[in-house]
């Protein structure tokens, strides 16, 4: 059995998102095991994030430094901003490296069911950002979920009085994708969007 400092450890990487108890207690023995080469670099890691750790007070991004490193980019196009819902779908689409633009963070998305409201969401400070001028394109990169569109579509009506361009991601098929394991919804969208063959 292990002591109490060990199953505490064990507990609270079991709280992580995609660790169980059985990947936790592998996690906390391979940690133990390497101690030196792992344990001590991770305790490091995290008590250095932890002292510095905040919120951008621009796009709302997570890190270490404000204004935050996209923010802080000067190679950044400050004239396309991308409104996301949370800090996670920022990180995804900033790690594709294929949007020159700076982000916005809503911190959730509008959710009748779950009782979160325009007001309760980063979008009052998204409209100062575009009303404060400069932006030319915003692109309302929402998951493809029912709250997601509502979301984007309370956004577009918000910011329809600004001269922007409003944008929205693709959606349809996944590249590799088989139509036989696509839901229907899927499919729905992928034909509404077809478009010629170049």
């Amino acid at each position: 059995m292990a002591s109490p400092e060990i199953d505490a450890l064990t507990q609270a990487l079991s709280r992580l998102p995609g660790l169980g108890p059985r990947s936790a207690r592998r996690a906390v023995l391979h940690l133990l095991k390497k101690r030196e080469g792992a344990l001590g670099p991770l305790l490091a890691a995290l008590t250095a994030v932890e002292a510095r750790l905040t919120d951008c007070h621009i796009c709302g991004n997570v890190d270490t430094t404000d204004p935050c490193a996209v923010c802080a980019d000067p190679r950044r196009d400050a004239r396309a901003l991308c409104v996301v819902e949370e800090v996670a779908d920022l990180w995804a689409l900033d790690r594709a490296r294929l949007f020159p633009g700076r982000y916005h963070v809503l911190g959730g998305r509008l959710s009748a069911l779950e009782g979160v409201r325009p007001e309760d969401l980063a979008i009052d400070s998204l409209v100062r950002r575009i009303e404060a001028g400069g932006i030319d394109e915003v692109v309302l990169a929402m998951n493809a979920t029912l709250e997601g569109q509502t979301t984007a579509h309370y956004i577009a009506e918000r910011i329809e009085r600004f001269p922007v361009r409003v944008t929205q991601l693709a959606h349809g098929l996944p590249v590799g994708g088989e139509l036989d394991y696509l839901d229907e919804g899927t499919l729905a969208q992928a034909l509404r969007a077809r478009r010629p063959v170049a």
